[in-house]
């Protein structure tokens, strides 16, 4: 048998998050990992949450799983036969939490913290004080994406509504090991070549990475109220059409961005960024909890075209169709198996070569809808959901957006050293003047 039919093979899309994991501890503090942070109206019992969880997690195996290959190279995910480390939950206590930013730099350290090992993938950390708390799940990338993540917190909430833990036999860690239908794996990879060959004849620009910092990530986060939110989204389809808040949103950080690197005199011909794509089929949920589903679209834009909003926003809808009809990201996604016989630091290395060490100007995703979808965590109401991803280096800057609870987040994510406290004021400033809401409108 040249394969297994038992094993978890990784897809394309896994093994490009793996090779973007080994860049970043190379690079920084710690791997490609985020944190989902559910802010609480109303307290938890530590021991309660410490007992739900690990009855919870310990039946899930593919936690404390690790990276392997089979006997014709193909990557899979190693799941032990039964798991029996506890699950990492650090409480802190405070006078009051007045507001989210108040915990912030709690959490900006444990999204900073790497896990104890390569079998780790998971860590809670609670931060409360009298009258509510706030909950943060760490997670390594390799094994859930920010969607993933949410869903996983939802099955757990399932599961304590239910009253029983027991779900873990309802999903299946099995998958194929994709090592057949070579010529249509080879056409992917010829379209994805053409588009990677035509980002590469503009010169993106890029905030200076700096060679000896901390290596830790800053955060900074943007949190707008229901009636914020509501303006904001009236404001988007008016701008750029109904459900377009996703081209509406990049247009803006686009623009804020374009100010910055003028300001800083950075060169460049253009401003290229990654945005994530979420590929799921829909078809069953609790398959799709697991692993990473997500594949990108790339836009790149004119310097000379950012400070014209209206045809920002037309020239991002255009980039959108385009590569959505041609099929870009599937064919990505398709192509990105073929990487898997590369050893992650050799793929690391390939990774950097079209654009010459600028990878992009940053990223960007807007998660969109929660998928968190319980009133409740446990027994205290849920009031917002926000994520803290690692953003790969380079770029080492990320912007990263979500709508829970009727309200819009927006968290800045950045290497230390990227941006000085009071550029990432002014991104703040320019992100709400231009939204029309808060300082400066």
């Amino acid at each position: 048998m040249l394969v297994s039919k038992q094993k978890r093979y990784l897809s394309g899309s896994d093994w490009v998050i793996n090779t973007l994991d080994y860049m970043m501890k190379a690079a920084t503090c710690a791997g490609n990992m985020s944190q989902v942070v559910l802010e609480l109206d109303g307290l938890l019992d530590e021991s309660e949450v410490r007992s739900r969880l690990n009855a919870f997690v310990k039946q899930f195996p593919v936690l404390q799983g690790h990276v392997s290959r089979d006997i014709k190279l193909a990557p899979y995910w190693k799941i032990p036969g039964k798991s029996g480390r506890d699950v990492s939950l650090t409480v802190r206590n405070a006078e009051t939490l007045v507001s989210g930013e108040s915990a912030f730099a709690h959490f900006e350290k444990s999204a900073n913290a790497p896990f104890q090992d390569d079998n780790e993938h998971l860590a809670f950390h609670l931060f409360k004080d009298r009258g509510r708390c706030l909950l943060a799940m760490a997670f390594d990338h390799r094994i859930f994406d920010a969607r993933g993540a949410e869903m996983f917190l939802n099955l757990f909430q399932r599961s304590v509504k239910s009253g029983s833990s027991t779900v873990s036999g309802d999903i299946a860690f099995t998958s194929s090991s994709a090592l057949t239908q070579w010529s249509r794996k080879f056409l992917a990879g010829r379209t994805v070549n053409r588009r990677i060959i035509g980002l590469s004849k503009l010169s993106p620009r890029a905030l200076p990475v700096p060679q000896d910092g901390t290596g830790r990530q800053r955060y900074h986060l943007l949190s707008f109220t229901e009636q914020e939110t509501a303006a904001i989204y009236d404001r988007a389809y008016t701008e750029a059409g109904y459900l377009m808040e996703s081209p509406y949103l990049l247009s803006v950080i686009i623009q804020c961005v374009h100010e910055l690197c003028a300001t800083k005199q950075v060169t460049g011909s253009c401003y290229l960024i990654p945005v994530t794509m979420d590929l799921r089929p829909g078809r069953d949920p609790l398959q799709e909890i697991f692993f990473n589903y997500v594949s990108y679209l790339f836009y790149q834009i004119p310097v000379h075209e950012a400070d014209d909003r209206k045809g920002l926003i037309s020239v991002l809808k255009q980039q959108m169709y385009d590569q959505v009809k041609s099929g870009f990201p599937k064919d990505l996604a398709e192509a990105s198996l073929l990487t898997r016989i590369a050893p992650l630091p050799v793929l690391g290395k390939l990774l950097h070569l079209p654009m010459k060490g600028k990878m992009a100007t940053f990223a960007f995703s807007h998660l969109g809808k929660s998928s968190y979808q319980q009133p409740l965590f446990m027994d205290a109401k849920v009031t917002n959901i926000f994520h803290m991803p690692r953003v790969p280096v380079p770029p080492g800057l990320g912007f990263f957006s979500n709508y829970c609870s009727n309200k819009l987040n927006v968290v800045i994510s950045s290497l230390d050293g990227v941006l000085s406290s009071d550029e990432v004021l002014m991104l703040d400033k320019g992100i709400r003047k231009r939204f029309g809401v808060g300082s400066g409108t």
